[in-house]
């Protein structure tokens, strides 16, 4: 602590929040993107096997959910927080706060990781699944057992991508009452110009980063076969 005193006493003085505005980013980075993961994965399972000439062909439920994940991410984050204020102080109960950003991160983040899965999914071989057709798996066993399976390191690269651009929606959250460490440093560190809070939070978001892509490349490394 004396360290911090001497290096960043700014920081140090604000220590509690400063502690707080951390937790609050890995809560909000946690909850957004465990659940757009989740939805990421299931949207992006049916828009691939929606597609022409695969399993599951239906042009109507393939085209609308590529439309529908086309025109969410073309919305910028700031403009997405504004036009969900009345759905989201339904669903969370505030606008304000970490809890207020975490259904927009949602809704912004998921189409984007619905287009990495279509990505990482697509780049399966077709004869692996025209193979596992003709040893009689069913539609789901060959979802499960040739597509999810084979594109495992392609989607925790994807997951990786993903988690770190949700770090960076979360701070452009702060510019509309968001939590959060990006919010701490706009408070203190633009708004009174104490530039050791502003060094502190990048080297803090920094190491969020660094976290987040040597556990996927770990898990990338094991599953490469």
């Amino acid at each position: 602590m004396e360290v911090i005193t001497s290096l960043a006493p700014n920081v140090a003085a604000n220590w509690h929040e400063f502690i707080i505005s951390i937790i609050e980013t890995v809560y909000m980075l946690a909850v957004s993107g465990f659940f757009s993961i989740i939805l990421g994965l299931i949207f992006g399972v049916i828009l691939v096997t929606t597609g022409p000439g695969k399993i599951y062909e239906n042009k109507i439920v393939h085209q609308t959910l590529s439309a529908f994940t086309n025109v969410f991410r073309s919305i910028p984050f700031v403009i997405l927080i504004a036009v969900l204020t009345g759905l989201t102080r339904v669903i969370s109960g505030t606008i304000i706060g970490a809890e207020g950003v975490i259904f927009p991160l949602i809704v912004a983040c998921t189409p984007f990781f619905i287009r990495q899965v279509d990505l990482s999914l697509s780049e399966v071989d077709s004869g692996l699944i025209e193979a596992a057709q003709s040893m009689g798996l069913s539609r789901l066993q060959i979802i499960w057992k040739v597509y999810l399976r084979e594109s495992i390191p392609s989607i925790f690269r994807s997951i990786s991508i993903t988690l770190i651009s949700l770090l960076g929606l979360s701070a452009s959250g702060a510019v509309v009452g968001g939590g959060g460490l990006a919010s701490f440093v706009i408070r203190y560190g633009h708004g009174r110009s104490m530039a050791d809070v502003t060094w502190v939070g990048v080297i803090v978001i920094l190491v969020i980063v660094f976290i987040i892509q040597i556990v996927c490349d770990i898990i990338i490394k094991k599953t490469t076969h």
